[in-house]
């Protein structure tokens, strides 16, 4: 199967290789900047840079990230939503050679505090209404710098006001802190950076955060190589152009975001609308005004646009591709979406992708041009893809259920600091190449078509987020009314899934609302909002395997038939 590549003949006009510059992604984004200078880079709320202004402003943030002490092989957190100072540090950090780890802003002071541990970064960049957050994070080894952006810096006269008019005063005054630098001052007193950039194609380049062995958030480092090729795979596959614009509305912190949503734009010179909030409000907005040609999100995103009333009469011709990732799209949402966007004049379809952070992000999809009922589709250019029988490296017959294994060059290096959980992931088999096990079972083909079955892997997806239930957990054990508890997933309209708690209480007889709400209060302070359960269920004990095991997949189990039997009545 993974010789011939049947999935060839589908491609169409895509080239079934491509040729990946031997360079990291600063020099990237420096040949677009010197091939389109004076194109549109970036677009934040009606503030534009060409490319050429962009590579200034990377190689002023290069210089200022120098001059406070960043340098090769450190490591730089970055605690951004999808914003200019963000995305410049991003690559600013690479021209050095030193390592980004991208993080979610809304983290809270004991996840940021994970995060510094885990990568011992001694400088971060955060927006300024979250650094009350990120300064009350404990990490071993202190914060010696914290570079503080504020959204205004990037917006007109006019938008600065009706922003500090409706969440500008809310931000708290920045206290007294010796280890504060203002974005601002910091680059308008850089000049540009003139030492060679550091690093090696082969080099490390990020470290996006994603789930491990253990349940927890481990850091995934991907290189420049990894970046490029995907990058330059999703843009050939969507068509993506100089002069086409892609709407970033997925965070840089999220592979999705910064491999497809950013990196591939400035990699095929074309345009990143960036979107530093998710609201369909805002979405449509942007849709109107800007007229992306691409659109990738998850099925939330597309389930939300389906509902705003101001897109029902809108000109949606411009989208030339739409792809939905992160989570399995529903059949329904689909549906709406292409009729929307056919009563806006259009005749896109949306296709479903798949892919994982270990690998960027999407690295398989459907043509657009051979659309399969269920299917998630075919492998980008120079990605393989095959399903082995499970705890196996035998390759599965075709059509037969397994493990889906990946290759190519957008596969990791491996997790941050973890030699044995990157050796469980990633397996030399015979023949020869490096495969990423995905710990999600699915079937293929004869024609080389992919159909997700089911994550191996005990994970939640919510609104298109990672959610690690060993890590829900082990807050929720910290309660002092919780003696035992099981973190589920469960269907959800809205989410795909949501959040479910079932708990044993020490003492039963507090079990009610009062006590509900107090373990969620909980959650909340301790817990990124997408990882909080929305629903919490008391139970007086909790399923096990024969092996002992708490039996997850039994609680799933009790509760959709307890749901079925409510909707029959």
């Amino acid at each position: 199967m993974t010789t011939d590549r049947p999935w060839l003949r589908f491609y169409g006009s895509v080239p079934a290789t491509i040729d990946y510059p031997r360079v990291t992604l600063y020099e990237a984004l420096a040949a677009t900047a010197r091939r389109v200078p004076r194109s549109v880079a970036w677009d934040f709320l009606g503030t534009r840079a060409t490319y050429g202004e962009f590579l200034d402003s990377v190689d002023r943030c290069a210089a200022a990230l120098s001059a406070e002490g960043l340098g090769a092989g450190e490591r730089f957190l970055i605690s951004m939503p999808t914003t200019p100072q963000g995305v410049i540090a991003f690559y600013a950090a690479n021209r050095l050679g030193a390592l980004p780890a991208l993080i979610h802003p809304l983290s809270t002071a004991p996840e940021i505090t994970h995060f510094l541990d885990a990568t011992g970064a001694r400088m971060a960049l955060v927006l300024d209404a979250f650094f009350g957050t990120l300064a009350a994070a404990t990490p071993k080894r202190p914060l010696e710098k914290i570079l503080v952006a504020s959204i205004p810096e990037y917006l007109s006269a006019l938008k600065r006001l009706g922003f500090w008019a409706t969440k500008g005063r809310k931000i708290p005054a920045l206290p007294a802190d010796a280890r504060i630098r203002r974005w601002a001052a910091l680059l308008a007193a850089a000049t540009p950076a003139t030492a060679a950039p550091a690093g090696k194609t082969d080099d490390a380049a990020a470290v996006l955060f994603s789930g491990g062995t253990t349940g927890l958030p481990k850091g995934i480092v991907l290189s420049n190589r990894n970046f490029i090729a995907e990058g330059m795979q999703a843009a050939s596959w969507c068509g993506l152009g100089e002069g086409d614009a892609i709407l970033a509305i997925l965070p840089i912190f999220h592979g999705f975001g910064l491999g497809v949503c950013v990196n591939a734009a400035f990699m095929a010179g074309g345009k990143s609308i960036l979107v530093p909030q998710f609201s369909a409000e805002i979405v449509s907005k942007v849709l109107r005004r800007d007229r992306p040609n691409v659109l990738v999100g998850v099925p939330t995103l597309f389930e939300a646009l389906t509902r705003d009333p101001s897109l029902a009469s809108a000109d949606l011709s411009c989208l030339t591709a739409c792809f939905c990732g992160a989570d399995t799209l529903p059949r329904p949402v689909k549906e709406k979406f292409e009729a929307m966007v056919a009563r806006g004049g259009g005749s896109v379809k949306l296709l479903e992708g798949y892919g994982l952070t270990e690998a960027v992000t999407g690295i398989m999809a459907t043509p657009l041009a051979e659309y399969r009922e269920g299917s998630i589709g075919i492998p980008f250019p120079d990605m393989l893809a095959k399903i082995v029988q499970p705890g196996t490296t035998a390759e599965a017959p075709v059509g037969e259920e397994g493990e889906i294994c990946i290759a190519g060059p957008a596969v990791m290096i491996g997790y941050l600091d973890d030699p044995e959980a990157t050796a469980q992931t990633l397996k030399v088999h015979a023949d020869g190449r490096t495969w990423l096990h995905t710990g999600d079972l699915g079937k293929m083909d004869a024609d080389g078509f992919t159909y997700f079955s089911v994550r191996l892997k005990r994970m939640i997806k919510s609104s298109g987020f990672n959610v690690y239930p060993a890590q829900v957990e082990a807050v929720i054990r910290e309660h002092p009314a919780v003696a035992e508890v099981c973190v589920i997933g469960v269907p959800d309209p809205a989410q795909v899934e949501r959040v479910k708690a079932c708990v044993v209480l020490r003492d039963p007889s507090r079990a009610g609302a009062p006590m509900q709400e107090a373990i969620v209060a909980h959650c909340r302070e301790r817990l990124i909002k997408w990882s909080c359960p929305r629903e919490v269920e008391f139970v007086t004990g909790l399923p096990l395997t024969r092996v002992g095991k708490v039996d997850y997949r039994e609680l799933a189990r009790r509760h959709s038939a307890r749901e079925s039997q409510q909707a029959k009545g």
